[in-house]
């Protein structure tokens, strides 16, 4: 007997492909520049603008802080929620009953809950390297606002070219941020398949709609509809 059945596969294909098409959709379309994440991206530039103007810049570096401290939080999470799921992939023994109550009769396998949690660690590790990236990125913009050219340089073309590149190199540090939050919600999603695949279908669908809801019709997003698309300069 096959430890995954066609409705498993299923799922398993639905998920993977929600979450492929939901990343390109928001990174690599018209769309997608219309999302929270890119109208937030072009504050960036005027972040360092702003930056090079100022004498004191111990604000910044605070935000810069902040950005880095919220980083490490979130890469130590992953690295504890690797670690539950591995105590979970050991103790199918004594988790199985219970999941077999919850699945309503359904009688999972050891072999099949071990490739869930299996699954469930491959989510969270690429978590962790999406976060340990963006942790590093933001230490290098770090290096990058301690280096600004001093305000009498502001309009030199040196300085516009350094603001363009930090704040390019801040932007990359967020999408990177971005894309590991973006695992944790979709891990979310991936707790359904625990109860079966159609569970697995609905949490999906489910964190799909909250993170689209959150992008383009929350009030934050809101905050922006009357305000100038704000596109990376050339």
């Amino acid at each position: 007997m096959p430890v995954l059945t066609l409705p498993d596969l299923f799922a398993i294909a639905y998920f993977a492909g929600a979450w492929i098409v939901y990343s390109l959709v928001i990174e690599k379309t018209a769309a997608g520049r219309r999302s929270l994440n890119a109208r937030v991206n072009g504050y960036r530039d005027n972040w360092m603008e702003q930056l090079l103007g100022r004498d004191v810049r111990m604000v910044d570096a605070q935000v810069t802080a902040a950005l880095q401290n919220g980083t490490a939080f979130f890469a130590s999470t992953s690295l504890i929620a690797i670690g539950g799921a591995l105590t979970m992939m050991r103790a199918s023994e004594d988790i199985l009953p219970v999941i077999t109550l919850l699945n309503l009769g359904s009688i999972p396998s050891r072999q099949l809950w071990e490739l869930k949690m299996l699954g469930l660690i491959v989510v969270f590790v690429y978590a962790f390297f999406k976060f340990a990236w963006s942790y590093r990125l933001f230490n290098y913009f770090a290096i990058m606002v301690g280096a600004a050219p001093p305000p009498e340089a502001k309009d030199t073309p040196a300085a516009k070219a350094f603001a363009h590149r930090a704040a390019r190199l801040c932007e990359d540090a967020g999408r990177h941020f971005n894309r590991g939050q973006r695992a944790f919600f979709f891990a979310l999603g991936y707790l359904g398949w625990l109860l079966g695949p159609l569970p697995l279908v609905l949490t999906t669908t489910g964190v799909v709609i909250v993170m689209w809801r959150r992008q383009f019709s929350s009030e934050s997003a809101k905050a922006f509809a009357a305000d100038i698309d704000p596109a990376p300069k050339p």
